[in-house]
């Protein structure tokens, strides 16, 4: 039996991502915490989030969850969702620009063409552009549930493993190392969704 913890600061979806993951590994011990020693022991770690930016930083540093973040996504198996991937950028234009968590490259930025209806709700296809474990059993182009007004930017294009057409074309997931992050709700995408859970839970970083 592995340990999976879900980062709780009080700003993501969490009751419904451990769930989902309690569905596609039943003999996990995985569990909701903000305690820094529990995420260091854990074998894998999700970051989920929802929100503002700038209330989500806040919320991670009076909960002293910083430091313990990216420690966890330099070591493990580290998934993040929604602003779990933005909040692992180096800066984000929401709140007037709020700095992220620096870990990857690149800026949050807004969706700016004037005849898109913002924020961008509902389903939409998924392009994979890498072989990842990650898409295991789950096609190109599959379906995927997102709410978001902001997407992230990167210039190192190797880390972009997933994108997105929405008035533009946007990255929506990215992967380094033992980090795969996706703008998306696996959570809330049913098979797919469930499929990619699953293949993290059993994703074996090189």
């Amino acid at each position: 039996m592995q340990s999976i913890a879900i980062v709780d600061y009080g700003m993501g979806n969490v009751r419904s991502v451990q769930k989902a993951l309690a569905h596609v590994a039943p003999n996990d011990k995985i569990f909701l915490t903000d305690d820094a020693a529990l995420i260091n022991q854990a074998d894998r770690v999700v970051f989920p989030g929802q929100g503002a930016m700038g209330a989500c930083m806040r919320a991670m540093n009076e909960h002293g969850l910083i430091d313990v973040i990216k420690k966890a996504a330099q070591e493990k198996p580290f998934l993040g969702i929604c602003l779990g991937l933005q909040l692992l950028f180096d800066h984000s234009q929401e709140n007037g620009g709020t700095d992220g968590l620096a870990i990857i490259s690149g800026d949050v930025v807004k969706f700016q063409k004037s005849d898109l209806k913002i924020p961008h709700m509902g389903w939409n296809e998924v392009k994979q552009v890498s072989d990842h474990p990650l898409w295991h059993n789950i096609d190109d182009n599959a379906r995927f549930y997102s709410v978001h007004s902001y997407y992230v930017k990167t210039q190192d294009n190797s880390i972009v493993t997933g994108t997105t057409d929405y008035g533009v074309n946007f990255t929506c997931a990215i992967e380094k190392d033992n980090i795969f992050a996706v703008q998306f709700h696996p959570e809330k995408s049913q098979h797919d969704g469930l499929q990619l859970l699953t293949n993290f839970v059993n994703w074996k970083v090189s």
